[in-house]
């Protein structure tokens, strides 16, 4: 009976090398679960840490950190480049409505990401970014009228860019990159605008073709005096001189003699001249 007795608390034991690790690993799980004293940083993100509601002096980079359960936590703040396409109502100098289609690419600055927090919080898009690159565009857009701000997107592009880089910086938000992709006025407007570009081509034309008759007639006049000059040249020498007279008659003379000829006459030059 004592054997049997010692052989079933052998057995006991035997179990209890298995089940005592899958206690604690169990028991493990459930601590983390429960108390999470592990925050994981992702790609592209910046931690936050937050001890009894104060921030962190430093942001956390990618990877795995520990935080005491209870008293502190991790907030992730997104540090990749952001894209965005908007559509805004801006006015022109003259008055003009006008909607701008835009993208803009920023980025909250990783070294920063805990002052923002700190701050602003998580929202700092519509907190910040959006009032100024709102505020930026009717700014510079209110600078150009309608029809010269069609001709100089690319110009004002550049300035709202520069703009917004001098704003937001230091806020944290790295601005790389603004486009205007369309800039659209009202129908009225537009065909306004159509109509006075034809106007003005067809004036263009009108005015190059008002220089083009100036210009013939200035060298037909040019070739005309030219012309009555060498010929009052001319006319002056030949009073002057008898033998230029025959030159010239020389010069015009087909090299035939007359078929008639009246007496002793010849019909061009004297050749006995001594």
């Amino acid at each position: 009976m004592a054997n049997k007795k010692e052989v079933d608390f052998t057995k006991f034991s035997e179990e209890n090398k298995f089940i005592a690790p899958v206690i604690i690993i169990t028991l493990l799980i459930v601590f983390i679960a429960f108390f999470n004293p592990i925050a994981i940083v992702g790609v592209g993100e910046r931690g936050v840490k937050v001890t009894l509601g104060k921030v962190s002096p430093t942001s956390y980079i990618e990877g795995i950190h520990f935080v005491t359960p209870f008293i502190s936590s991790i907030k992730n703040m997104d540090v990749k480049t952001q894209k965005n396409y908007i559509e805004t109502s801006v006015y022109t100098k003259d008055i003009q409505q006008a909607k701008i289609t835009y993208v803009l690419n920023y980025n909250l600055q990783p070294e920063n990401a805990h002052k923002m927090y700190r701050e602003v919080g998580m929202n700092y898009l519509d907190t910040i970014v959006t009032p100024v690159v709102e505020g930026t565009i009717k700014d510079v857009i209110g600078k150009w009228n309608a029809q010269d701000l069609v001709a100089n997107r690319e110009k004002a592009t550049q300035e709202i860019l520069i703009k917004l880089q001098n704003h937001l910086t230091p806020k944290y938000i790295n601005v790389t990159d603004f486009q205007m992709t369309a800039i659209a006025y009202s129908g009225v407007f537009e065909k306004a605008i159509e109509s006075k570009v034809t106007a003005e081509q067809e004036a263009l034309r009108a005015k190059n073709k008002t220089v083009q008759i100036q210009e013939e007639a200035k060298q037909q006049l040019i070739s005309a005096e030219a012309e009555a000059k060498s010929m009052s040249i001319r006319a002056h020498a030949l009073s002057q001189n008898k033998a230029l007279v025959e030159y010239e008659a020389v010069q015009k003379w087909d090299g035939k003699l007359p078929e008639y000829m009246m007496g002793n006459s010849i019909p061009f030059i004297n050749l006995n001249k001594k």
